[in-house]
């Protein structure tokens, strides 16, 4: 858990970095709509709760700096017995000041009165604008009052800047205690593979295996997955992004399981991949030891001063040395990865950062440049061979073979460390696993 020490540590360093002149807006997400009358279960804007700890609708946060009655300003839903008998307990008001530390807390209708005021005297607006409409709407609304009233002495904002890469660039680095709790996360996360993959069996469908991982989430205090859990067997484990997760397993098949939980809203995001029967074909082993042995080598340069694309070079170069050695490449090594024929087989890059969004915030190039990785990054390492039967003159014996493996790393001062070391990922190591049941 994050204290509130921290939110209001993270409030400070931002406004300083805003300036006296300048006022920040962040408004929640609304409710999604599933269907009908049925809402989606609410998550909240990252932004907004990495500032506040704050997960309610109908809320926008305001920093003010150096504002007479009070820098940190909620508006957010009253106390309505009538509504929490039905929906839950609200904060309100009071309970914003006095659990999450605002200055001041207002009922979020009176937000859009009390707009024109907040913003007077005002140099620059920070915001996220075109992100959420009815908050776009209500500024601009209150630009026009203010503009209107010039002539009366009034100044008015003149400038509007985007926030989100002054504030990315600070949740790029993970503190200490949000490392703590994407290491539970990648923890919870690798007993839910460990669980799915001794529960597989040829002729189970992949949602069991999918149903599998959410049980283990679940019972381990992670509410929801951090993203669509993917469930791939067969030809399905070639489709990047296949969520159906709805076809019969087959003896023979290969599966990649990409999931990963959400724990106190930080996300894993792992991937493991494993035969359906307990036992790599040879083809499967040689593509998953290509995979596995390009990993370890983008793990190997994985420290503090090495830049980002690092990572990736090194594993297209293990990937396509693999590639070569077992002919589905063929040609000069340097001649294949300068042309990029790898691209067919492993169309992604290395990873991505990794934190209170599954491809969490902050830029991978600074001024033109791969930025070099530095101690409180959080990013995942994810290699992969996609072999469809659609790949154009490739043998069949490889066809529907696809292979990612993914585990989640922090830079630390040393190099790195591995969260989601739990999960076995050799092929002894799988297998073991696989029938560890029958021992």
């Amino acid at each position: 858990m994050i204290k509130m020490s921290e939110y209001a540590k993270r409030r400070k360093t931002l406004m300083q970095k805003i300036g006296s002149q300048s006022i920040l807006f962040i408004p929640a997400y609304p409710h999604a709509k599933r269907n009908a009358d049925a809402d989606y279960p609410y998550r909240p804007n990252s932004d907004l709760y990495y500032l506040t700890g704050f997960n309610e609708p109908e809320t926008i946060l305001v920093l003010a700096p150096k504002r007479a009655d009070g820098e940190f300003i909620l508006f957010n839903r009253k106390r309505d017995r009538s509504r929490e008998i039905w929906d839950g307990l609200r904060a309100g008001q009071a309970g914003a000041c006095e659990t999450f530390g605002a200055d001041q807390a207002f009922p979020i209708e009176d937000f859009a009165r009390m707009l024109p005021e907040l913003l007077e005297g005002r140099q620059t607006i920070h915001c996220s604008l075109g992100a959420e409409k009815y908050f776009d709407d209500m500024l601009l609304t209150a630009l026009n009052s203010i503009r209107g009233r010039i002539r009366n002495g009034i100044q008015a904002p003149i400038t509007l800047t985007d926030i989100t890469d002054t504030l990315h660039e600070m949740r790029l680095f993970k503190s200490m205690a949000e490392i703590k709790l994407m290491r539970k996360a990648a923890t919870i996360s690798a007993g839910a593979h460990m669980r799915a993959i001794q529960a597989c069996k040829p002729g189970m469908n992949e949602s069991q295996l999918e149903a599998e991982i959410m049980h283990e989430f679940q019972k381990n205090g992670a509410a929801f997955a951090a993203y669509s859990s993917i469930v791939g067997a067969g030809a399905n484990s070639c489709i990047l992004h296949y969520i159906e997760n709805n076809q019969t397993i087959k003896n023979g098949d290969i599966v990649l399981i990409d999931a990963g939980c959400e724990y106190d809203y930080y996300a894993a995001d792992i991937t493991r991949t494993f035969p359906a029967n307990g036992k790599f074909s040879t083809e499967q082993k040689i593509i998953y030891e290509i995979v596995l042995a390009s990993q370890m080598a983008a793990l190997k340069v994985a420290k503090p001063g090495t830049p980002f694309a690092s990572m990736q070079k090194a594993i297209v170069r293990s990937i396509t040395e693999g590639l070569l050695k077992h002919s589905i490449l063929k040609g000069n090594l340097e001649d294949l990865i300068a042309k990029e024929a790898y691209l067919p087989f492993y169309m992604h890059k290395s990873g991505h950062w990794l934190g209170l969004d599954v491809h969490d915030m902050g830029r991978y190039k600074v001024a033109g440049k791969w930025r070099t990785l530095e101690p409180g990054m959080v990013l995942t390492v994810e290699p992969g061979i996609y072999i469809s039967a659609d790949n154009v003159g490739v043998h069949k014996k490889w066809h529907n073979i696809g292979i990612r493996i993914e585990d989640d790393i922090v830079i630390t001062e040393e190099g790195h460390e591995v969260l989601s070391k739990d999960v076995p990922k050799t092929v002894a190591d799988i297998e073991r696993l696989m029938n560890s049941h029958e021992d």
